[in-house]
């Protein structure tokens, strides 16, 4: 039974060590706001996956509490930082993010953005299906985000509807 549970567990260390990492990680992203854990860059998803390994180590390991809330810390005033030099210089915001790129433009799909993005034809059409496309010319555009995600713009039904060139503003056509 030893697997399961040891006399000598430190269970009650771990059930505060989480709640003081908790009220850490809740205080630290009032304070450097929501972008914290964004999902637009590969950045934030690395910084996201940073820190569930920081929590994990200081929770499952003899880490303190106190240094893996100053990592946490330190994690979040750097993407404060760099959420603040990316917004001041550009070229360092095209450096560290992906951009987003088109898969269809109107009913037509571009066979060569979906290879270089490494998605099948079947994919897109389930992405379809999913946003209640029932015909091609329903679609206004199909956009792979720089999160990862797909995005369906379309219309509701065969009428016409322009899609505002505002909307697809930053998105690449070709890769």
């Amino acid at each position: 039974m030893d697997w399961i549970y040891k006399i000598d567990d430190p269970i009650l260390i771990t059930f505060l060590a989480s709640f003081l990492i908790f009220i850490v990680v809740i205080v630290l992203t009032r304070i450097v706001g929501l972008r914290s854990f964004a999902k637009f860059t590969a950045y934030d998803f690395a910084f996201t996956v940073a820190i569930g390994s920081i929590i994990s180590s200081t929770l499952t390991s003899s880490t303190t509490v106190a240094h893996g809330s100053m990592a946490i810390a330190s994690l979040l005033i750097l993407t404060f930082i760099f959420s603040f030099l990316q917004r001041r210089f550009p070229a360092l915001d095209q450096a560290i993010s992906n951009k987003p790129l088109l898969l269809m433009k109107g009913n037509q799909i571009l066979d060569a953005n979906l290879k270089h993005s490494r998605i099948q034809k079947s994919q897109l059409i389930a992405k379809l299906r999913e946003a209640n496309v029932t015909n091609f010319n329903q679609v206004l555009a199909v956009v792979l985000e720089a999160t990862g995600d797909i995005s369906v713009l379309h219309k509701a039904n065969s009428d016409s509807a322009e899609l505002d060139s505002e909307i697809l503003n930053g998105v690449r056509e070709t890769p």
